[in-house]
């Protein structure tokens, strides 16, 4: 059976379009099983922005390098982006719950491994099994609320599922802070054991498996192979092209060993019986439209968020826990607004919500690209809050239409497309503003030192201001006096802002482009199919 052919069957048979009894009991409950995988997907979201609080902990307390403490964080994010489309293809293969609770387990071990590690090594090695363990929890987190919910109230389950990765992701800071000035490093990562046995003991109880009468019965390993590659060569460029250089031979030659790759696998998809990822899925325009929306939306909020953290703490020299409280605004409107958000999206459809939230959000980054040094906390809010209302619709629509619209024997991959794609965005995202900060930084430094009429640099020294001025960090020691000192903060913060307001033009920009996108978007069309498959 070719893939097309596996596409277009599964969008015809009857048993995967009935509508099911309504639930009794516990076990499989529609919205008691959107708050059991909630509360696992909670704990990697959380993950992927608390972390960044304790690496100065961890690196003080374990003697580690600055290149050990960017293995923490890569580690993570490598094992996660490179695993989530093969995790979802397990979940479609031996069915969602098995695979949400295999996930929730091993992601709660391997937190409470780390945080019992006493060398670094360690830390590394369990944080690339967390990634791993957290690949294999969220597409099958979607497929369970795909299959467990009627069509007609997906949206509102899926509204709240962004809700809570938003919040978790946005709320991971102040978290953070908390526990690493209060606790201790490791008591970031011991949260996680409590929370993963709550997960554990409801996902027992409720979780219910469904599976469709198509699910695929053998695995791709050539696919999976060449995937994971392509993957891995594509986040590990993005990762390292800040340091490499956009233009050396390493980055260059890994980007284009992703493309290679890339294409590989997609030819060796149209000769498998039941390859990885049927390219039919692509035949259609909204599912297409909506991994590349969600590609866009990740680089503009990622890429911007990743500013705005340094912004707060560098600049207006605020902790990482007034940061977070700063950026509630953003937090509290995305609670808010994912429920509302797909509640409209069921009423009128994606088109118009994801239009709108992507013209909210690119007015957010046009906003603040004004921020300056002075911004006050009202001005801040303002345009946090609106950035939160943009990405609530977004967040919730980009996803339906891209489950919505692959069958349901596929909503495993199609999970863990979507989720790949907020990867791949997150890091193009992090990785060109990056680039677009360091080249603005590049340009006005040494002329902004020179306007100053401060002691001149050689260039070794210019290139070390340029590598803290990047992050908003004044590059000045203890034995600067202190008129000197408050020279080069202002030289520095000033160069830093004008980098980031450059930097957030461009997600703006991106912003307008996601929304021109959003433009091919419509309701999945087969979302009728989830509640419908065979109950187990």
């Amino acid at each position: 059976m070719t893939s097309q052919t596996t596409v277009e069957k599964a969008s015809r048979e009857p048993q995967d379009t009935a509508v099911p009894a309504p639930a009794k009991g516990l076990r499989g409950h529609p919205w008691l099983t959107l708050f059991s995988v909630a509360i696992g997907v909670m704990m990697v979201a959380l993950d992927g922005t608390i972390v960044a609080i304790a690496n100065p902990a961890i690196q003080q307390d374990l003697g580690a390098s600055l290149a050990d403490v960017q293995w923490i964080t890569n580690g993570y994010m490598l094992a996660l982006a490179v695993s989530l489309i093969t995790a979802g293809k397990l979940g479609d293969r031996f069915g969602h719950r098995q695979t949400f609770l295999i996930g929730v387990v091993g992601f709660a071990a391997a937190s409470g491994a780390i945080g019992l590690s006493d060398s670094v090594a360690l830390v590394i090695v369990f944080r690339v099994l967390q990634g791993l363990f957290g690949a294999l929890l969220m597409p099958a987190a979607l497929g369970l609320l795909r299959a467990t919910f009627p069509a007609e109230k997906l949206n509102m389950a899926i509204g709240i599922w962004g809700m809570v990765i938003g919040a978790s992701t946005a709320g991971g800071p102040i978290l953070g802070g908390v526990l690493v000035e209060h606790v201790s490093w490791q008591s970031v990562f011991f949260i996680n054991v409590p929370v993963g046995v709550i997960a554990l003991m409801l996902g027992l109880v409720i979780l219910k498996d469904h599976r469709a009468e198509n699910a695929p019965r053998s695995f791709d390993i050539g696919g999976i192979v060449l995937l994971s590659q392509a993957m891995f060569c594509l986040i590990w460029a993005l990762i390292k092209g800040a340091e490499w250089g956009w233009g050396d031979y390493k980055t260059l030659g890994f980007l284009g060993a992703a493309v290679a790759l890339f294409v590989v696998f997609a030819v060796s998809q149209k000769n498998v019986r039941e390859p990885l990822i049927p390219l039919a899925m692509f035949r259609s325009v909204p599912l297409s439209a909506g991994a590349v929306l969600m590609v866009l939306m990740a680089f503009a909020f990622m890429g911007g968020l990743f500013f705005v953290t340094f912004y707060l703490q560098n600049v207006h020299g605020l902790s990482p826990v007034d940061s977070g409280l700063h950026l509630l605004p953003l937090t509290g409107m995305m609670i808010v607004a994912s429920p509302l958000a797909g509640a409209m999206i069921t009423k009128f459809g994606p088109r118009v919500p994801l239009v709108g939230g992507m013209v909210c959000t690119a007015v957010a980054m046009f906003g603040m690209s004004q921020l300056t040094i002075g911004t006050g906390t009202l001005t801040m809010s303002i345009w946090f809050g609106l950035l939160g209302l943009g990405l609530a619709p977004v967040m919730v629509g980009a996803t339906e239409v891209i489950v919505g619209n692959a069958p349901m024997e596929l909503s495993g991959v199609a999970g863990g497309l979507q989720q790949a794609a907020m990867q791949v965005g997150g890091s193009l995202g992090t990785a060109v503003l990056g680039a677009v900060m360091a080249s603005q930084v590049d340009s006005k430094l040494a002329d902004n030192w020179a306007a100053a009429k401060l002691p001149p640099l050689t260039p070794e020294q210019l290139d070390a201001a340029s590598s803290a001025v990047e992050v908003g960090v004044p590059p000045v020691d203890g034995n600067t006096p202190p008129e000197v000192a408050a020279s080069i903060a202002g030289v520095a913060h000033d160069t830093f802002v004008s980098g980031m307001s450059t930097a957030f033009m461009v997600a703006g920009i991106v912003a307008v482009v996601a929304a021109l996108v959003a433009t091919l978007t419509k309701r999945g069309a087969n979302a009728e199919a989830g509640a419908g498959a065979g109950h187990i």
